[in-house]
Order: C-alpha cells, then structure tokens, then sequence
C-alpha cells in the first residue's frame, strides 16, 4: 500500500480550544469532533455518530444529507476535524451545523485502515453522552501519527491502553495481582479482566490469555514498543484484553485487517 504524505499540516488545537456554545440545555454550537461512522436513514438523510471533545460519542441525524445541494455535503467524512452544531434532548440530535476546521492531512493504505479500526472500538466501547476528553485527545494524537508514518502499531497500542484506561479498564502493569512489584525476567497470565498473574516459566499456556514477559509489561507501561518481543507480546495481549470487554464479540474492522495482516 501507497505511504501517506510525509508533510503534516499544523491542525488546529481541537483537544484544548474554547468551550462550546450552550445556548439551551437543548442546543449545542460549535462542538469540535469527528465523524465515526455513518448510515443511511430514509431516503436522503444520515445518522451520524460522532466523537466530541466535551459530549464524547454523540449521534446525530444529518437532515437532507445525501442531497446534492446540504450544506452538510463533503463535510461528514471520518477523521476531518468538524465544529458541530445540534439541538435536541432526545438521545439522537438533530445536527443544525457542521463546519469544518482543517489542518489535518488525509490517511491512505495501512495507515486509513488503522484509524477506522480506532474508530470502531470507540462505537463499540464508549457509551453515548459520556464525555472522555483524554480519549478524545488521545484519537487526535493517533490520527496525527498516522499521518506522519505508515508504521502504525505503536501508535495504536498506545491509543488501545490509553482508552482503556479512560474508560476504566485500565490493565495494571506495574504490579502483579499478588501484589509485588513486576519483574522484568519473570512470566505473566492475564486472564479475563484480572490482572497480570506470575506463573512458573515453563507453562506455556492457561486459559485464554497465553503469556506474556515482565519486561513486555513493564515496557507497555512507559508506552515504549521498539523492541520486536514488546510489540508482538502487546499486540496479543491488548487483543485479548479488548476481546473481553466486548464480550467475545469480534471487530469487523480486525477482521478486514488480520486477513491483510496488517494488525
């Protein structure tokens, strides 16, 4: 696959600008976000989830969006940064406005892939209406990555543990659940949603977590996946980890990408 643009455009500080426009409990202006995904709804109109700073995942209905001539056409695409504008209190709102704010540079091959796979796990694992504005700056940060380096799986394990993180399913790497500290030439378990477990080095497998080393733990927790054993060990083990939270359920977007082996 063709490598992304190297030049990346200053954007916008989206994850700290000013607070939005509340007109109304009911009435939202100029709230940045991101589209994350899109279907259609009737004949010419769009539901829209998006991800904001201050709301988290909000979905809209785009009104006449497949029309020709909407205002909002060309600018509900996933990864440009948009100022949202929308009103009601029901959980799905109507969007009134969207404006966009630039400076991002568009995402090609392996690297497009990867932001979609991010933004399928921010519709399956956050909840609308809760803001996560660590997360949100976070995505930024990934979506800038991306743009400056097809290498992407660094920049996606660190987005996987920071959202996990947010969202309150933080993986603890600096102690085992006996308590002690990690030890970098010990093995660990991860099973479920438990913690990391010491087993003796010559189990290779228990449960559906396999193994994984004190040092590959103790790396993920500095964000530090250079050496080839830590990416291969976190990429098997956030898998696991996210596997579980969904409830076994699997991403689409993992699928696409596993069978590329991009992921």
């Amino acid at each position: 696959m063709s490598d992304i643009a190297e030049a990346v455009v200053t954007m916008p500080d989206i994850a700290n600008p000013q607070p939005a426009r509340r007109r109304s409990d009911s009435r939202i202006d100029h709230q940045p976000g991101f589209v994350l995904h899109s279907y259609s709804w009737r004949e010419t109109s769009l539901i829209v989830e998006t991800f904001t700073r201050e709301f988290g995942r909000v979905a809209v209905v785009a009104r006449g969006a497949k029309r020709p001539t909407s205002q909002f056409r060309g600018l509900l695409s996933p990864f440009n940064p948009i100022a949202l504008s929308w009103s009601g209190r029901n959980e799905i709102k109507t969007l009134v406005r969207a404006e966009w704010l630039g400076g991002m540079q568009p995402l090609r091959g392996d690297s497009l892939l990867a932001a979609f796979y991010a933004n399928e796990l921010l519709v399956r694992l956050l909840a609308r209406g809760d803001a996560h504005q660590q997360t949100f700056g976070s995505y930024v940060e990934l979506l800038q990555s991306l743009a400056r380096t097809a290498r992407h799986d660094a920049a996606l394990r660190t987005f996987e543990l920071d959202l996990l993180q947010d969202i309150g399913y933080a993986m603890p790497l600096d102690r085992c659940t006996e308590g002690s500290a990690i030890d970098a030439r010990a093995q660990y378990a991860f099973a479920g949603g438990q913690g990391a477990r010491r087993i003796d080095a010559n189990v290779v497998k228990e449960s559906d977590g396999g193994t994984v080393s004190g040092g590959t733990l103790i790396a993920m927790a500095a964000r530090d996946f250079e050496h080839p054993q830590v990416m291969s060990e976190s990429k098997t083990l956030l898998r696991q980890v996210i596997r579980y939270h969904l409830d076994g359920r699997p991403l689409n977007t993992r699928r696409i990408l596993q069978d590329l082996k991009q992921l």
